[in-house]
């Protein structure tokens, strides 16, 4: 007799979890066709506008075309396209993936919607290495030294971070952040050093490459950034267990099975991998990282297995409409856009951190 209502409500509880995780699903499976067809959108939209307006026509000519498909378009155009556009396009996909999968991999690894990338130094290390390589190098030498030097210094300065923190007595993830505060002062103070120190063309360039933009972009670019995100992608998807676990609370995961400092030391050099390519790709672009993974949170739940790839595809979709706005806002004018995703960015997240508050 005691057993029958334990049956009753236990049945009940899993159908009602069964619910939600269902929900859930639904919501996740939706927003993800909603970004892609987002991303498709603003992908043929970029392509057709810019100084040199292509039509429609012409755009689906040259694509296919490569494929044995099309009329082909104008020698003009087809250059524009592959030369100019498309590698841009796949670059600042490839830096928007990068920089929404690292936020959340870093809001899930501190518990808290409001870390991103840069608290563990990636971000400001990697400004340090492409100012240095900037002042230093040669113009000759820029174009390549500047994304590796920006790549390296990122890495290094968060495996500095962690050793640091590692040093500190209790260490865990206060420690991480304490210590990232600080070397982010440091290496603040060492970019703004090197400006100084720069003469005016140098200047120049260090800070439009710290506010970001994908001018330039080639396909060098897109077959590096591709290689390194993909594989920090592929990587983050294995982390979503371990943050899902870690979500309960540091004892409840370890209870799990959960190697918390081996976890640890992956998921910061996920999310360096990440933030450090796209950095060496399009210089510091801030809020993607930060403002993705939080709205997304909001509309599918917390479950990282969705949260990973939905920031992937917010992040490139936020990316993607940001470069079309920094292309085309201003004629002959090609805008930061860092400035622009600061400006969205900031706004957007005061709004949604009131409305949490207030709720």
């Amino acid at each position: 007799m005691a057993t029958r209502p334990l049956g009753r409500h236990g049945g009940v509880g899993v159908k009602a979890s069964s619910a939600v995780v269902g929900r859930r699903t639904s919501r996740a499976t939706v927003t993800a066709v909603v970004l892609v067809a987002t991303i498709i959108a603003l992908s043929i939209v970029s392509l057709h506008l810019g100084q040199y307006r292509i039509s429609l026509p012409e755009v689906a000519d040259s694509l296919f075309d490569r494929v044995g498909l099309g009329d082909g378009a104008s020698s003009m155009a087809d250059g524009v396209l592959w030369d100019v556009r498309l590698p841009r396009i796949l670059a600042g996909l490839l830096v928007g993936a990068g920089l929404g999968a690292a936020g959340a991999i870093t809001q899930g690894l501190f518990g808290n919607p409001l870390a991103e990338p840069s608290v563990v130094g990636i971000t400001s290390g990697a400004g340090v290495g492409a100012a240095a390589a900037t002042v230093l190098g040669t113009a000759a030498t820029m174009t390549f030294v500047v994304p590796v030097a920006a790549f390296a210094a990122g890495i290094a300065t968060t495996m500095l971070v962690w050793v640091l923190a590692g040093s500190v007595r209790g260490g865990g993830t206060v420690a991480l952040v304490l210590v990232g505060i600080a070397v982010n002062a440091v290496a603040g103070a060492a970019s703004s050093l090197l400006i100084f120190l720069a003469d005016s063309t140098s200047r120049e360039a260090v800070v439009f490459w710290q506010l970001g933009s994908l001018n330039g972009a080639m396909w060098s670019d897109v077959r590096v950034a591709g290689l390194l995100v993909g594989a920090g992608l592929v990587w983050a998807l294995f982390l979503a267990p371990g943050l899902d676990s870690l979500a309960l609370g540091e004892r409840a995961a370890a209870h799990t099975g959960l190697d918390l400092r081996r976890f640890r030391i992956q998921a910061v050099l996920v999310a360096a991998l990440l933030t450090a390519a796209a950095v060496a790709v399009a210089g510091i672009i801030g809020f993607v990282g930060l403002i993705v993974p939080h709205l997304l949170r909001l509309v599918v739940g917390p479950r990282q297995r969705s949260i990973l790839p939905l920031s992937a595809l917010g992040g490139a979709a936020l990316i993607a409409g940001s470069d079309l706005v920094a292309r085309t806002t201003v004629p002959f004018v090609d805008l930061p856009i860092g400035a622009l995703t600061a400006v969205v960015g900031g706004p957007v997240f005061f709004f949604l951190l009131r409305t949490r508050i207030s709720a």
